[in-house]
């Protein structure tokens, strides 16, 4: 139950700020009650507007499939291909397999991290 209750708390916030940049000073440990203050920015995804976070929850929930979306929200296809896509433009990615910049390869090469053949190949591997 704590978690519909913390659910309902967020939707309550997040309905409160209106999408307003906000920012947590204060984070407490529930367990260990261990307090942090300072000032801490929201993940991406808690800055998106709630509908968009019940959007993204019910994809996951859903293990991404786009049948299930169209069924559950009664919209179609390109509606959902729409709003994910909106909802992609928002948000940060990480690259998960960054190619070196050639100024890396080249500043550790200076370092002497590689010998100069490894980073001729580095650098010829590079798209």
């Amino acid at each position: 139950m704590r978690s519909v209750k913390s659910s309902q708390d967020w939707q309550a916030l997040t309905q409160l700020t209106q999408g307003r940049p906000m920012v947590v000073e204060r984070v407490r440990l529930a367990e260990t009650g261990i307090a942090i203050e300072g000032a801490f920015e929201l993940p991406e995804l808690a800055r998106l507007p709630v509908e968009d976070q019940v959007f993204i929850a019910t994809f996951v929930r859903g293990h991404g499939s786009i049948k299930e979306m169209e069924q559950v929200f009664g919209v179609s296809y390109p509606t959902i291909k729409a709003r994910l896509n909106r909802i992609a433009g928002a948000l940060t990615f990480v690259e998960t397999d960054p190619e070196p910049r050639r100024s890396d390869v080249l500043d550790r090469l200076g370092r002497g991290e590689i010998t100069a053949d490894e980073a001729v190949r580095e650098l010829e591997a590079r798209k």
